[in-house]
């Protein structure tokens, strides 16, 4: 485990968020493992070459990260050596899964009505968006990755030939598209799998294309639900 840097004066600009810097330094490389007391605020204090009101903000703000707790009577003692998601990334993760659950809503009775319903027009399209999706994804661009995900789903709900359906997807797609950049950067998923989720594509269009309404439904869930619970994690 390599060593943190040492403890030591900081540069006028904002004291506090450079002592909360060090601190964290010391938390997250492991210099001071989880149930470790910190020194003392004077002691920090004079090692830092900062004022005790300093020393307490930097705690209380690491204490919001999640990585320090004080106990009352007891001293500060660390929680964590990994920060907790701050508000915004929370959000948009929040925010992500409030599309997810609207695209649950559409998207799965479409896949069954596809199956039931598709044409060979149907079929054609949807595996040229199939094989669309895979050559996007050797490519390094995630919009574009995204942008030929949704082709590949906007044929799937287009061969349900239900006019309603298609046009609440049309209107969608905006938000669906934000939604997606969102996920895939949230969540790292081309990161080590630049064609994320090829399988379970492929095995949805086998379903629509064998008229297996059952099969095509629980897919498309299953891929749904997988995602959401990544966004919980």
């Amino acid at each position: 485990m390599s060593s943190p840097p040492p403890l030591g004066s900081l540069r006028p600009s904002p004291l506090a968020e450079q002592a909360a810097e060090q601190l964290r330094a010391q938390i997250t490389s492991g210099h001071w493992p989880v149930g470790t007391k910190l020194p003392g605020e004077t002691t920090l204090a004079r090692t830092l070459g900062v004022g005790r009101s300093t020393v307490r903000e930097a705690v209380r703000a690491l204490a919001g990260s999640g990585l320090l707790r004080s106990r009352q009577g007891a001293g500060v003692f660390v929680i964590a050596t990994e920060a907790a998601e701050d508000w915004p990334t929370r959000l948009r993760r929040a925010a992500v899964a409030d599309v997810y659950e609207v695209r649950s809503m559409v998207e799965i009775h479409a896949a069954r009505l596809a199956a039931a319903r598709r044409t060979d027009s149907d079929l054609a399209a949807m595996n040229t968006a199939l094989e669309g999706r895979r050559a996007a994804a050797s490519g390094a661009d995630d919009a574009a990755f995204v942008d030929a995900d949704i082709a590949l789903h906007a044929a799937v709900v287009a061969a349900a030939h239900n006019p309603v359906l298609t046009d609440l997807f049309d209107r969608f797609v905006p938000v669906l598209r934000e939604g997606l950049i969102e996920l895939v950067a949230l969540l790292g998923l081309r990161g080590h799998d630049p064609n994320h989720g090829d399988e379970p594509h492929t095995a949805l269009v086998a379903a629509v294309r064998w008229g297996d309404a059952d099969a095509a439904g629980r897919i498309l869930q299953a891929e749904i639900s997988a995602t959401v619970g990544l966004l919980g994690k």
